[in-house]
């Protein structure tokens, strides 16, 4: 069995799956290092002590044994790592180098990867003999080509990892891994929930994303402002400081900022103005980023929209195909988002490559 761990700053969400992908056991702890943590993993619902990662996983894995899930039974750990930077392109086992190369990117997801390193470092403790793998959310980025990467600053600027990298990459990759034989070439791919990007997929590789340096860049999306003009940045930090515009454009805007709700659901309810352009704004915007995309792909053979929005707002999805009806009647799909089979599909490829 395959224990796929994703740990963020104050949760860490896990699930077993068995070597035929099959997922056994879902949950998480979440409030760690509060006064009251609480686990939810399968049968069990409680408050726990979790003052840090390694206490969170330690009630884990005792959960997990009270439900007939020893950790001797575990044949891996598998791990969500936000962000690869430019040497960690591709699932891997965990060692020393790689653990190296989290650090390394860390200056480029300073919210995200520090957490993820927590989980790979609290298992190495509690089960020392168990391997562990990562999947990074920039890999599937990776072999762009340069033009679609590079940001147009002076060489030193760039030297510093100042391009583009975009996210939600597991994602994609499980969409990809869904169509199997039957992948379109030239597929339009959106990932929309809180967080929202779209990417063109060529031949099941991605060739252009809207994402780019971080999270906040492309489409409007829940509380992130998506596209701005980097002068307006930098008139905001003036205003506010560094540290208030960036939890300004990461925490008050898009769909919050525009229609005062980051939950698409209740916009779609409210009879009101400010709603109703919300989503205009979040559909507009969306087709107008995926007009770049399909450039960048040399055309349009389908599209597939996933996550939360993504997979149960239909008429933000019909909107957004209205858009962009000048490219032609093409297929439609909705996937089911499962990021954490895609990581335990990655853990087990390499298992069975190692074996």
């Amino acid at each position: 069995m395959i224990l796929v761990v994703n740990a963020g700053s104050s949760s860490i969400k896990v699930g077993v799956f068995g070597t035929d992908l099959t997922e056994i056991m879902a949950g998480q702890v979440s409030g760690i290092g509060g006064a009251l943590a609480h686990l939810k993993l399968g049968s069990e619902d409680q408050n726990v002590a979790a003052p840090d990662h390694d206490g969170a996983l330690v009630m884990i894995l005792q959960s997990l044994a009270r439900q007939g899930i020893n950790a001797t039974a575990l044949t891996a750990a598998a791990h969500r790592v936000v962000h690869g930077g430019t040497s960690l392109v591709a699932p891997c086992t965990v060692d020393d180098t790689v653990i190296a190369g989290i650090e390394a990117a860390t200056p480029l997801a300073p919210l995200h990867n520090p957490n993820n390193l927590a989980g790979i470092r609290a298992l190495q403790t509690l089960a020392p003999d168990l391997p562990q793998y990562a999947s990074f959310g920039t890999a599937f980025h990776a072999n762009q080509p340069d033009v679609a990467t590079a940001y147009a600053l002076p060489k030193e600027a760039r030297s510093m990892g100042i391009r583009r990298y975009g996210f939600h990459g597991l994602s994609y990759a499980w969409i990809v891994t869904q169509f199997g034989d039957a992948l379109p070439d030239r597929l339009l791919a959106f990932h929309l929930g809180s967080g929202a990007s779209l990417c063109a997929i060529k031949n099941g590789v991605s060739v252009a994303t809207s994402m780019g340096y971080s999270p906040l860049d492309g489409l409007t999306m829940g509380t992130r402002s998506g596209a701005i003009d980097g002068m307006a940045v930098l008139r905001l930090a003036k205003i506010y400081g560094a540290e208030e515009a960036g939890r300004l454009l990461n925490k008050e805007s898009g769909l919050k900022g525009l229609g005062g709700s980051n939950d698409m659901r209740l916009l779609m309810a409210a009879d009101t103005e400010a709603a109703r352009f919300a989503i205009d704004h979040f559909c507009y915007w969306a087709a107008r980023h995926a007009g770049s995309a399909i450039v960048a792909m040399g055309g349009l053979d389908a599209i597939a929209f996933t996550g939360g929005i993504g997979e149960n707002a239909a008429p933000v999805r019909d909107r957004i195909v209205e858009h962009l009806a000048l490219f032609g009647d093409v297929p439609v799909h909705v996937v089911k988002a499962d990021e954490e089979r895609q990581i335990a599909t990655d853990a087990l490829a390499l298992m069975k490559g190692a074996a």
